[in-house]
């Protein structure tokens, strides 16, 4: 049964019996155990419901926008099939970081994720801890001896269910000869959460156990384990669980060190909405622990659980009291904030821009500043890598609008033909980055949707790269007639111009494809190409017979063709591009 608090106790005479140390050497093995397997279980979890629900996952992302119930409302989704508010608020960051996400936005989806994390204490109120075994046995039979990639998926998810119910279990056993042990009930009396400080005072500890596991969930964990079996009162596990929420925001600070601006706002806002949370909570927490204890007390027919159970009580009803009074206080606290903070989210946008202002040179986000842990997620991690693939597809249609100002106008900008070989020179580094980011994601355990998504995105950052070059030449060749003071004829000038527009249609077709997926672009591809193929070939026949009509200059006539030849390798990477979307190479 639960002891009551023991007051006036400093942890520093914490002493130990004789027998204790057997005791607390089977605690610690208990507990390692318990907790290593959940945490894998978490991992499990995770990685299954990631698999199983990718596109969903990406849907959601994608539907991100100004509204603000809805950011919320993407943030819990997500974080529910992650199972980790760390890595929801690490792929945030990246999003900010990459400028798919605005920093108003983000702050959104970092509220609804705050809550979303919550369901690990309510999958934990289900009090299946004896079945976790037998569920992770049997998962793991499927997942062995299937062969099919879903199953294989929803078996691994099921695995990651019963190890952490499995694990939590044994961190219950371990935790429970803490009860008879009086030194360890004098020791947690500091731990009261009796007055304002005794308050701060674990939600301290909270907060730095956190901050040194790195997983919100292990720490609640640890905290239903030690308040359910009656090692510390629920006043005490109500205050560390707060604590956590502070802790937890350790993750995505880290994931912005290096990253732009908005991206260390948006690891600002976290860190600000739960230690402000916390803050007014903390004030209010005797008020805020009585509602709770009603609301349990509702729900579950159970008398106010910040009393003693009584010697007749059923230990493990008590506990399945205790585990839904915890998942109530986490939920509680993360709703009551987000409510409080939801109509100022724009003023709080702006609130950060004064705390974290920005830099006096202009930021361009690049694939080196993510944190390697996106790759924890790799439905949602394919999505950055597709976001910068078209950031190198507007590269290369920018590079063809100031190609067509370079060669079909007879003054010579200097300022632009530079800007057009930087940018040449940025997809190359842009390419080189998505290539190490997808080939890293590769090299792990990742679905087969996902496999596939990647080898799409690394043929055509390929291709692309590849135009990008082409133009360039194309360029060269006519800076080689001006550099020998010569120039196209009006003829010439009027045929390549009118050539230009078809292959940038063309281009813009096949990227428009790339973007929205659309397999049934190849009809139209071949169509399109097929007529560029002859339009080059017509206008190199006239080319030809124009050699013999009357003098053309060697680097005129060489260059020319040199353009054309380069035209047509364009449309074969734009169609190789459409190929790949169709599915077809």
């Amino acid at each position: 049964m639960l002891l009551p608090t023991v007051c006036g106790q400093s942890a520093a005479h914490l002493t130990f019996a004789e027998g204790d140390v057997a005791i607390l050497s089977n605690l610690a093995m208990m507990v390692i155990g318990g907790l290593g397997l959940f945490l894998l279980g978490m991992k499990n979890l995770s990685d299954g419901m990631q698999a199983i629900a990718g596109a969903s996952l990406r849907r959601l992302i994608s539907a991100v926008t100004d509204n603000r119930l809805l950011a919320v409302g993407t943030g819990i989704a997500v974080t529910c099939f992650l199972q980790s508010s760390s890595i929801s608020t690490v792929i945030v960051v990246g999003f900010v970081n990459s400028g798919l996400m605005a920093l108003h936005q983000a702050i959104g989806v970092i509220m609804g994720a705050n809550i979303g994390t919550t369901i690990t204490g309510w999958i934990l109120t289900l009090q299946v801890g004896k079945y976790g075994l037998p569920i992770l046995g049997l998962a793991g039979l499927v997942f062995l001896f299937t062969k099919r990639e879903r199953p294989r998926y929803v078996a691994m998810t099921l695995m990651g269910l019963g190890m952490v119910f499995f694990g939590l279990e044994l961190m219950k056993d371990g935790f429970k000869p803490l009860r008879e042990m009086e030194s360890f009930v004098n020791a947690f009396a500091w731990f009261a959460a009796d007055s304002y400080l005794g308050v701060l005072k674990c939600a301290m500890v909270g907060c730095l156990l956190t901050f040194l596991v790195q997983s919100s969930s292990a720490t609640l964990a640890i905290t239903i384990g030690l308040a359910s079996t009656g090692v510390i009162p629920f006043p005490t596990a109500a205050a560390l669980v707060l604590g956590e929420n502070i802790g937890t925001t350790i993750t995505a600070v880290l994931a912005s060190l290096g990253a732009t601006t908005d991206a260390k706002r948006a690891a600002c806002a976290h860190v600000l909405f739960n230690v402000i949370g916390v803050a007014w909570i903390t004030a209010v927490f005797s008020f805020y622990i009585a509602g709770i204890d009603r609301f349990v007390a509702y729900e579950m027919g159970h008398h106010p659980i910040g009393l003693e159970m009584s010697a007749a009580e059923d230990e493990q009803q008590f506990a399945q009291v205790v585990t839904f009074g915890i998942a109530s206080v986490h939920t509680g606290f993360n709703v009551i904030n987000t409510i409080f903070f939801l109509p100022f989210v724009r003023v709080f946008a702006r609130v950060l821009e004064r705390l974290v202002p920005g830099r006096a040179v202009k930021e361009l986000p690049h694939l080196t500043t993510l944190d390697v842990r996106m790759l924890e997620t790799p439905v949602i991690a394919i999505e950055q890598s597709h976001s910068e693939v078209l950031k190198m597809a507007a590269g290369t249609m920018k590079m063809m609008a100031w190609a067509a100002r370079i060669v079909f106008t007879t003054e010579k900008d200097d300022r632009r033909i530079e800007k057009l070989f930087h940018r040449e020179e940025v997809l190359d580094t842009m390419e080189h980055e998505v290539v190490n980011f997808l080939s890293t994601l590769l090299s792990g355990s990742v679905p087969h949707s996902v496999i596939e998504e990647c080898r799409l995105q690394l043929r055509v950052a390929d291709e692309l790269e590849s135009i990008s070059d082409t133009i360039a030449v194309i360029v060269k060749s006519e800076l080689k007639i001006r550099n020998a003071g010569l120039e196209l004829s009006d003829t010439q000038r009027k045929d390549l111009e009118s050539l230009h527009l078809l292959v940038t249609d063309y281009l813009q077709l096949v990227i428009d494809a790339f973007e929205h997926n659309r397999a049934e672009v190849i009809t139209r591809a071949h169509s399109a190409g097929a007529a560029i193929t002859r339009r080059i070939k017509d206008l190199r026949s006239i080319h030809l017979t124009s050699l013999t009509a009357g003098k053309v200059e060697p680097v005129v006539s060489t260059s020319y063709l040199t353009m054309l030849l380069n035209y047509r390798r364009l449309k074969d990477h734009c169609l190789n591009i459409a190929e790949v979307v169709a599915g077809e190479k």
